[in-house]
């Protein structure tokens, strides 16, 4: 570049910051809501990153090899919109002075769209660090399954921005911890440090030294002036082509609000104190008063910088054209998406010979099915690989040394795990899944409900789903943690009863791939429900809900029940006549049936329904009515053998038997 033209670009640079800065208040002021601080203090990183240092193209916004850029500092939202908009992608204008408004794509929290270049939902602080470092995960796992001696056509970077409050939270330190275990060096944090958080200043809860921290890690630790646009580009150029094998954590030193001189530095900046002071920190930046201002230099510099993208993108694809032509099975596989035919592989599987089975042995045995078929399929565990039956025996163990590995080590994180796997998950070319008990499904709720919320594809496996956990006694006994999932939009919570409806419940699994799926399983063994038919099993968990029992005569009464306490009801049933059972495996996709499918299951002329279920009773109460009876566990468990604690709380034949006389 000669003299000229490099510094026409300078100039450009150094007015996109002014520029973005005036659109971040301008916006917020607009909202009337908004966190001013982040962007304001990060507006020099902004303009590095999107000005010179990522690699992208905003006319092909999900070009594979695209560096990821994620905000985990997803309150400060208008600072990705701003710098999207002003590169060139699909976030106009308007959409910036609709911010925060009903029907804007300009959310209040950043929300996963990838045609935006919005690479994930964050907001909950330490999500988006988690996030980053799956999707570094899945990167690494996309190059060496795709990459060729000959071809490179994956080498992409991952930058995270994160402030304070992110790393304060505890998913952050699980998911950085294995990071550096995994070796990411292709995962770069940017700390955004300005030493406030939202009530004070850091001082007042933190007194840590990050840097040692991030060290023991084994990150990669570099301080930089992160309002210093050349100090900062040249501290991220260095580490980003550092030999170090290892993730690497930026600490950019910032002024939280820089710019709005009345809160720059103070907690204050961080929400919207700093509108009434625009106007004076518009004359003394030398920012035009004119609302929403974008100068003819930074469209200049922009739009020059979209010609180099553009560039970059042309000789990427054709590399990637000739690697096609290469590779036609590779590119197949990496172009098709989740299959979802795995169904079809499920169906041909032979009906279970055995007379009993814990849903938990059957769903891994149905697992190891589908990893032969789906290469796609990766999975995890919480320390709990042996005891959640989901390790895929043929997929290899994924470490520093073996990237191709499908099963994953996450040690006891289970909130990271969780977060991770979504980050997999919005990458979109492998399909994750992961386990623990059910009861720890507590530490996972934010990005299970993240996922949700998200529309992830994601399969959680949950084992050790009653009080018939037994003797580990009460925190170990998921009472109600089955109904909390089953209150979260957007989640399929399947309890199958047996073998045959665990194939059915994968099934179910494999083909959401846009909500995320529990499946929820049992410890103990389980009867084989020989008395339905396989196809019925197989089929209804489809369906939600389905008749287990048809009534022998008039339809009297209705007796409904998923997982192990099915066969109860199935037992029960067969000692009255008019009695009808109703196997309902998952809540969720029963709802999503039409009305007359609902009525043939559970007509509204029968008035006599009771439910049973080895959880609390209040999801059930939807289903049998006023005149409708719930057995459920409505306290903590204790210490003991199963069959006692099935017995004290009611989850017995005999007990049934006494509530459907008392109806009848």
């Amino acid at each position: 570049m000669d003299g000229k033209n490099n510094f026409q670009q300078n100039e450009g640079l150094l007015s996109a910051i002014n520029d973005a800065r005036g659109l971040f208040m301008d916006a917020v002021e607009a909202a009337n809501s908004g966190h001013l601080g982040m962007p304001m203090g990060c507006a020099e990183i902004g303009a590095a990153l999107f000005g010179k240092l990522l690699r992208f193209y905003p006319d092909s916004p999900t070009w594979m090899n695209r560096d990821r850029f994620i905000l985990s500092a997803g309150h400060g939202s208008i600072f990705l919109y701003v710098w999207l908009h002003l590169a060139g992608y699909g976030i106009s204008l308007e959409d910036i002075k609709n911010f925060r408004k009903s029907g804007s794509i300009t959310h209040g929290h950043p929300e996963f769209n990838k045609n935006l270049a919005v690479e994930c939902t964050t907001g909950p602080l330490g999500q988006g660090v988690a996030n980053a470092v799956g999707i570094a995960l899945s990167c690494k796992k996309q190059a060496v399954r795709f990459n060729t001696a000959k071809y490179k056509i994956f080498d992409n970077f991952v930058v995270c921005l994160c402030g304070d409050g992110c790393l304060q939270e505890g998913i952050a330190a699980e998911a950085c911890s294995i990071a550096g275990h995994w070796k990411l060096d292709n995962l770069i944090l940017i700390f955004d440090s300005n030493d406030v958080t939202l009530d004070a200043s850091l001082q007042k809860s933190q007194s840590e030294d990050i840097a040692k921290r991030f060290e023991a890690y084994g990150f990669e630790v570099v301080q930089t002036n992160g309002n210093d646009l050349n100090d900062f580009m040249e501290t991220f150029n260095r580490v980003k082509f550092s030999k170090s094998q290892c993730p690497k954590l930026i600490i950019a030193k910032t002024i939280i609000g820089f710019g709005i001189d009345e809160i720059a530095g103070i907690s204050q900046a961080h929400g919207t104190a700093g509108i009434k002071f625009i106007g004076i920190a518009k004359q003394k930046i030398g920012i035009p008063p004119t609302k929403f201002f974008v100068s003819e230099a930074t469209k200049r510099f922009f739009a020059h910088r979209k010609l180099e993208c553009k560039k970059e993108h042309s000789a990427w694809l054709d590399i990637f054209k000739t690697w096609q032509e290469e590779n036609p099975d590779l590119a197949q596989t990496l172009l098709k998406g989740y299959p979802t035919s795995a169904t079809d592989t499920l169906d041909s599987i032979e009906q279970s010979s055995r007379d009993k089975m814990s849903t938990r042995v059957a769903a891994g045995e149905i697992l190891q099915v589908i990893a032969k078929y789906d290469e796609s399929i990766i999975t995890g565990s919480a320390d709990l690989f042996i005891s959640a039956g989901n390790y895929m025996k043929d997929g290899g163990d994924f470490s520093p040394e073996n990237l191709r590995g499908r099963n994953i080590y996450f040690g006891v994180r289970e909130h990271a795990m969780a977060a991770i796997m979504n980050g997999v998950a919005y990458e979109g070319i492998f399909r994750p899944s992961c386990s623990t008990f059910l009861v720890f499904s507590d530490y996972m709720r934010a990005a299970i409900r993240v996922a949700a919320l998200a529309k992830l594809g994601q399969i959680f496996i949950f084992t050790h789903d009653s009080i018939a956990v037994g003797e580990d006694g009460p925190t170990h006994q998921p009472v109600e943690t089955l109904a909390s999932l089953r209150c979260i939009p957007n989640l399929d919570v399947v309890r199958p009863a047996d073998y045959e409806e665990t194939i059915g419940a994968w099934k179910l699994a494999i083909a959401n791939v846009n909500r995320p799926t529990a499946l929820i399983l049992s410890r103990q063994e389980l009867p084989t429900l020989g008395q339905i038919n396989v196809a019925q099993r197989r089929n209804g968990v489809q369906m939600g809900a389905y008749v287990a029992y048809a009534e022998i005569g008039e339809l009297k009464r209705i007796v409904l029940a998923s997982g192990s306490e099915l066969n109860l009801a199935m037992q029960a049933a067969t000692s009255f006549d008019g009695t009808r059972v109703v196997s309902v495996p998952c809540m969720e996709a029963f709802e999503r049936q039409s009305n007359e499918y609902k009525n043939m299951i559970l007509p509204s002329n029968c008035t006599k329904r009771i439910a049973m279920e080895a959880g609390i009773s209040m999801p059930w109460y939807k289903y049998v009515g006023p005149d409708g009876v719930v057995i459920g566990v409505d306290a903590f468990g204790y210490s003991g053998q199963p069959v006692d604690l099935m017995n004290s709380f009611g989850i017995t034949l005999e007990n049934l038997k006494n509530v459907i006389h008392g109806l009848s």
